[in-house]
């Protein structure tokens, strides 16, 4: 007697003018549908911002209640925070702060659901990783770039080195080319690091450079979206082996009991 396929609900809540999260999110894990039986299906509500200012951000986080709200309607199976410096400029460690309220928003609508954010789970996966020094890669303006830098640190990871690409308005971030980031990531320091970020923001593509930088420097490799996608799964108590983006998602491992 053959088991019914488990399909799983994946939410998440976008800037308005992202367009990457909703197709890197969905062909991870539509990879991950060729070696494991489990299926998802994807869910999205959207905070308005048009550009990546401090002051755009943090209006946008605050409209992050009402998609948490909206997405437990469609009763998801784990919700993900989509916007990486949104919750990194709101103050340092505020993925905690986020992650729970936005829980509490689910529970209170009679559907809970665990809750990533993508700022959590770099940093998250990084610490599976076992990396204290990085190097790592953004589209921001260099203020920016600082800001998630410090973010970082406070979780006790030094950023060695850094290349800011300097773009402020954000669907210009989302046409930035996915295999770019092979090429710059040539001018990063790797000697004395133990990983290096790709894309430490989930607007700008990076899937198609992952292995292939990893290939190349022999250390693990990882972007903002690659670490979602691990989160959710160890979120949802699922296997997290991905194979072809990367160290994080290489190995076998079982995720852990959903969790907020």
């Amino acid at each position: 007697m053959s088991v019914a396929t488990r399909h799983y609900r994946i939410g998440q809540i976008v800037p308005s003018s992202n367009t990457t999260m909703e197709t890197e999110i969905p062909a991870v894990l539509r990879a991950r549908e060729a070696v494991a039986p489990e299926r998802f299906t994807f869910h999205s509500s959207r905070m308005r911002m048009k550009h990546v200012t401090k002051e755009e951000l943090s209006a946008m986080d605050a409209d992050s209640d009402r998609c948490a709200l909206e997405l437990s309607d469609a009763r998801v199976d784990v919700l993900g925070y989509a916007c990486l410096v949104a919750i990194m400029s709101m103050g340092k460690g505020y993925h905690r702060i986020s992650e729970q309220r936005l829980h509490a928003c689910t529970v209170a609508n009679g559907a809970p659901a665990p809750v990533v954010t993508s700022a959590g789970a770099l940093v998250e996966g990084l610490q599976a990783l076992g990396a204290k020094k990085i190097s790592i890669l953004t589209p921001y303006m260099k203020p920016l770039t600082k800001l998630v830098i410090d973010y970082i640190e406070h979780e006790g990871i030094e950023v060695v080195d850094s290349i800011s690409l300097e773009i402020a308005d954000n669907l210009e971030v989302g046409r930035q080319d996915p295999r770019a980031p092979i090429e710059i990531s040539r001018k990063l320091k790797t000697s004395g690091v133990d990983a290096v970020v790709a894309s430490a923001c989930v607007q700008m593509p990076s899937l198609a450079s992952i292995q292939p930088i990893e290939d190349r420097i022999g250390l693990p490799v990882l972007s903002s979206s690659v670490a979602t996608v691990y989160q959710m799964l160890k979120r949802l108590g699922l296997d997290t082996q991905v194979p072809g983006y990367g160290a994080l998602l290489a190995a076998r491992g079982a995720g852990g009991p959903s969790s907020t």
